[in-house]
């Protein structure tokens, strides 16, 4: 099993201090990855840059010649602030297009045959960008850039996005709403940041029915977690057959991340983990990529990565030196499950 770890030293260069989107977060993650070797059991390839006609697949020209002006004009305080959430320094839309290329490369690395599967430790994170703003911390669309450049590139009619992050991925949805060529699935907190994801919105024209939101109160955890991938997400895989998988993953539905109110474990998030890799086994020859997203407690985000990096290597370990929360009541996931099979035809 090969495994592509994308990344690049400069994503640190993205930075303001005392936000939640901070340098420590991939910091982190590379760290954990090197301590436990994983690192170098994996083919590591910098990121390279994202070209601009490929962002502008999903992005508009006004929202990109705004971002070419904050390269043009650095702030006197360091960063511009795009939303109350949302920075953008001197360099930022460079390692943004290094975020974005990232993820491209690691859908290249697995179309071209290079590598079975692949890891994207990457930021700024990109899920909440919308095609003509910046939004969540997120300055461009990494997955959705991605996934028109596997289809447009390698000729892939279909690419299910399954988005773990515990906020809705608004700007994923908004790229691909109308769009039957992707199947686009999102769990998230609701009602939450940025307050869409509702049960109902399922795409519309051609794209209805293209689009899955599993909209979750706070306290749910690693068993409501597998109820939906086992009796949603998988008929839902079964149905569309993707011939590639990415995945956004997001570790900030973990216990532990101080921005929300979820109550995965590390070992649930790797139960996640396999189960999608699974599907991509079933479906699509094991053509699967894991884009990093959020996630705010260093621990949590760590772990979780270097628990999908086993997995990709088709190691059995799973590491959670953080446990179990102290309260481990779920509500009743079943009537979200019922409602969404009514909805959804499963």
């Amino acid at each position: 099993m090969t495994t592509a770890y994308i990344t690049h030293p400069r994503y640190t260069e993205h930075h303001l201090a005392g936000h939640p989107e901070h340098a420590g977060r991939i910091r982190a993650v590379w760290t954990e990855l090197d301590k436990t070797g994983l690192s170098t059991r994996m083919q590591k390839i910098d990121a390279p840059a994202v070209a601009e006609e490929w962002i502008l697949n999903v992005h508009t020209p006004k929202y990109l010649e705004l971002l070419h002006w904050i390269e043009q004009h650095p702030p006197q305080t360091g960063v511009h602030h795009l939303d109350p959430d949302t920075y953008a320094g001197a360099t930022s839309f460079e390692i943004a297009k290094l975020s974005a290329g990232g993820v491209v490369q690691a859908v290249d690395e697995v179309l071209s045959g290079r590598v079975n599967n692949a890891l994207a430790a990457v930021r700024p994170p990109g899920h909440h960008a919308m095609p003509d703003h910046a939004m969540g911390f997120c300055l461009l669309g990494n997955v959705p850039i991605a996934t028109r450049y596997a289809q447009k590139q390698f000729g892939i009619e279909r690419v299910m996005i399954v988005d773990f992050d515990v906020h809705h991925g608004n700007g994923t949805e908004a790229m691909l709403y109308d769009d039957p060529t992707t199947l686009f699935i999102s769990s998230h907190q609701y009602p939450f940041y940025p307050g869409t994801g509702a049960l109902t919105d399922t795409g519309t024209g051609k794209g209805t029915g293209y689009t899955i939101n599993i909209p979750l109160a706070a306290g749910h955890g690693d068993n409501s977690y597998a109820a939906f991938y086992e009796q949603i997400i998988w008929p839902a895989a079964e149905r569309f057959k993707p011939e590639l998988i990415i995945v956004s993953a997001g570790f900030d539905a973990h216990w532990l991340d101080p921005i929300a109110g979820m109550r995965l474990t590390l070992t649930g998030y790797a139960h996640l983990t396999r189960e999608l890799i699974k599907m991509a086994e079933k479906f699509c020859d094991g053509k699967i990529v894991f884009a990093m997203e959020g996630g705010y407690n260093l621990d949590a985000l760590s772990h979780g990565m270097a628990n999908v990096a086993y997995a990709l290597l088709g190691d059995d370990a799973v590491s959670d030196p953080l446990g179990l929360p102290r309260d481990q009541r779920e509500p009743d996931v079943k009537p979200l499950i019922n409602q969404l099979k009514q909805i959804h035809g499963f």
